[in-house]
């Protein structure tokens, strides 16, 4: 009885050093978490307000039609932020939710509110102070194409990181 004890506690015990383990693939810059101002390693700049840093280029996370979940695909774009806003307590962002043109005015604003809502709280959950982050949205008055092909309204569904100075 106690083996069988012992061998599913070792179980349990490898189980959770596994699950400790990231599955989602590290930002771009390879810094692994050190997000905060850089890695000397990597020589990744970490500045949202430089052009050339990851944080100024990928501000955006896209969302499927008709959805306010943050595909896995995106994952790792909010952890890079939420890592810098860790980092950088009295830095603020403002989270700009959109969407595409189908759809009526109340019902986008509604789902841009919840996509802008999806992203603030993951930050919060990785350990972003909520004073840090406001969430808004624009719903389909703020689109980045204009034209109405499906890679059109792709590009539309989507929630924006703005850095506040």
């Amino acid at each position: 009885m106690s083996s069988r004890i012992t061998r599913t506690l070792t179980i349990a015990v490898f189980a959770a050093s596994l699950a400790a383990c990231s599955s989602v693939p590290l930002d771009q810059s390879g810094s692994g978490g050190a997000a905060g101002s850089g890695s000397a390693s990597t020589g990744q700049i970490m500045d949202p307000f430089n052009p050339q840093s990851p944080l100024a280029q990928q501000r955006s996370v896209y969302f499927d039609f008709d959805s306010y979940t943050v595909p896995d695909q995106y994952r790792s774009v909010v952890e890079m932020h939420a890592n810098y806003l860790t980092s950088h307590q009295s830095q603020k962002v403002r989270i700009e939710g959109n969407a595409d043109a189908r759809g009526g005015t109340e019902y986008n604003l509604a789902l841009g509110q919840r996509r802008s809502d999806a992203v603030a709280r993951m930050m919060t959950l990785l350990g972003v102070n909520a004073n840090q982050v406001e969430a808004i949205s624009f719903g389909k008055e703020r689109p980045k194409a204009l034209g109405n092909t499906d890679a059109d309204y792709a590009e539309n569904r989507r929630a924006d990181i703005d850095y506040q100075r």
